[in-house]
């Protein structure tokens, strides 16, 4: 039965196809990367004095958003490790003894470009799109769905299917011309429907897919990377054709994550299992981003990659960094993507650990404790010229009832401003268990809301699967606004504005309903059944969100 607050227009009418579907929780995945051979290895843990790097650091600096835009070279920040770092213990290995690693241009590589490459669209993963209304919307209209195929494998973990799972963000291109004519050149796997602008999105069933986002068609034929992808791929900002991608979960081929030529098409590049992990589980949720000459990849195994890319786009492992809390008897995975505020990057795990690592050295900087698991990527906001980290967990390892939490974190030092805590549950049926909290990365506030952060809070309420999109004052840590959701939502929310300056916000649920918010009073201006279940994160372009369901869909909707 089609369930709609929607003024009604003309579109493609999808509603009578849909059907619940049993929510999978999002595995947690066992260990990745091959070790390199015939590299030369340096060890450095923080059980010695042994100095990582020749080249000293210079005093930390504190720059506003319009100075990171701008090309002046920045100014590095401390090499410096706080004393909340010694609940941990770490050891950085280094392969590539001919770099030393310190990274010479920290300026933001993803700024001036046309498109969305990487989870929540650049370094700060702040999802600031740019989406754009010609005045208050009123309805959310499906322009196309393109279709995957669907993978029904019984595996270990089940049958994962199509579409696309959490996090899932589609990356948004459009090609410089040189790009462009050396893809039409080189690669023979176009279709006719290849244009100049393409949407790029992994699946479930183990592809990864090229679609026009005109008419919604196919624009080259996909690519098989053996395993079910479930984290947002990640385009190198430079151009040269190599695409990033993390297996999900393990589907009978090598188990980790891959490089992509997307010049033709093909798998360059493949790793798999680490010994050198602490951690068994190969899956990479999280999304690469660059910094500078290197590529940095966090894994479910517990490290941190790192590696250099020289100018034709080869990849060398330079280092990587492996850490555990002292005395623990597991070492975490990590499925957040690393958020970088110059050459600080920060990350989360599902120990609750928030860590903030010197990109150039990988050595850490501060941890902050947020108690329980945390899946949903840090955001990086810049206040009177201050940058402030923010940061959400579930309710996974805390029994039965506990407590959400999102914290507003000082992202030089990791002190606490304020935390923001609500009751949620965890529970199980059906052999399954799902946790409350916060899978959601937050979306700041523009225009009329530019105080205010929001987010999808699972809460489970009375074991049943309810979840709340929240508004939270992020000056003072409190609840503003929050919106009951027809199912909880792990799909992290985006955000329009108008003429006017006023911001509404799209975001979708479990059951495959979309929502547009009004984002200063949490007016439910539409709510419609489109989907089977978005776990997955929306790209956003004008007025266009595209966004993928499980199943075996990927939408493109309008708001008008």
């Amino acid at each position: 039965m089609k369930d709609s607050k929607c003024h009604t227009h003309n579109g493609l009418d999808f509603d009578a196809k849909l059907k619940n579907q049993t929510i999978m929780k999002k595995i947690i995945l066992f260990s990745a990367f091959a070790t390199l051979i015939g590299c030369t290895q340096r060890s450095v843990s923080n059980t010695t004095s042994q100095p990582i790097a020749d080249t000293l650091i210079r005093d930390s600096l504190i720059v506003d958003s319009v100075t990171l835009n701008k090309t002046k070279p920045l100014v590095p920040l401390a090499d410096t490790s706080l004393s909340s770092v010694d609940a941990i213990e770490y050891e950085i290995i280094v392969y590539d003894t001919t770099h030393s690693g310190i990274i010479n241009n920290l300026n933001d590589c993803y700024k001036d470009i046309d498109g969305v490459l990487t989870f929540r669209g650049g370094p700060l993963r702040q999802a600031n799109f740019g989406g754009t209304l010609s005045k208050r919307p009123d309805t959310i209209i499906v322009k196309w769905a393109f279709q995957t195929e669907m993978d029904n494998t019984e595996t270990k973990f089940g049958k994962w299917g199509g579409g696309s799972g959490w996090t899932g963000q589609p990356l948004y291109i459009t090609w410089p011309d040189s790009i462009y004519e050396a893809i039409k050149a080189q690669n023979k796997e176009l279709t006719q429907d290849f244009s100049k602008t393409e949407v790029i999105v992994g699946s479930l069933a183990s592809k990864v897919y090229f679609i026009n986002p005109s008419n919604g068609k196919r624009s080259r034929n996909p690519i098989s990377t053996g395993n079910p992808i479930k984290g947002t791929i990640s385009l190198d900002p430079y151009f040269n054709g190599l695409l990033y991608v993390g297996h999900g979960v393990p589907n009978g081929q090598t188990f980790g994550c891959i490089t992509v030529n997307l010049l033709n098409n093909s798998v360059v590049n493949t790793y798999g299992s680490d010994p050198k992990a602490w951690r068994g589980w190969n899956a990479f949720d999280s999304s690469p981003i660059r910094v500078g000459d290197f590529v940095f990849r966090p894994g479910e195994n517990g490290m941190i990659y790192k590696y250099f890319v020289d100018v034709n786009g080869k990849e060398t492992l330079h280092s990587k960094l492996r850490y555990r809390l002292k005395g623990a008897s597991q070492t975490p995975g990590i499925e957040s993507s690393m958020a970088v505020y110059i050459n600080y990057g920060y990350f989360a795990d599902n120990s609750g650990n928030v860590l903030c690592i010197n990109l150039s050295t990988l050595r850490p900087v501060w941890r902050y404790n947020n108690i329980d698991d945390c899946d949903a990527t840090p955001v990086i906001d810049i206040e009177n010229g201050k940058p402030y980290v923010y940061s959400g967990c579930e309710v996974d390892k805390q029994p039965g009832q506990g407590s959400a939490r999102l914290a507003k974190i000082d992202a030089l030092t990791g002190e606490e401003i304020w935390c923001y805590k609500s009751t949620s549950t965890r529970f199980n049926t059906n052999g399954k268990h799902f946790d409350g909290g916060f899978y959601s990365t937050p979306l700041l506030g523009v225009g009329n809301c530019d105080s205010l952060i929001f987010a999808n809070r699972v809460d489970n309420e009375q074991n049943a699967q309810r979840g709340h999109f929240v508004a939270i004052n992020k000056y003072t840590g409190q609840l503003v606004y929050e919106v009951k959701e027809k199912c909880y939502a792990w799909s992290s929310p985006v955000g329009f504005t108008d003429p006017d300056n006023n911001m509404y916000v799209l975001t979708g649920d479990t059951q495959g309903y979309m929502y547009l918010i009004d984002g200063a009073s949490g007016e439910v201006i539409c709510r419609r059944l489109v989907g089977i279940n978005f776990e997955s994160s929306p790209v956003v372009r004008g007025n266009t969100a595209i966004v993928g369901s499980r199943g075996n869909n990927i939408f493109c909707v309008s708001i008008e």
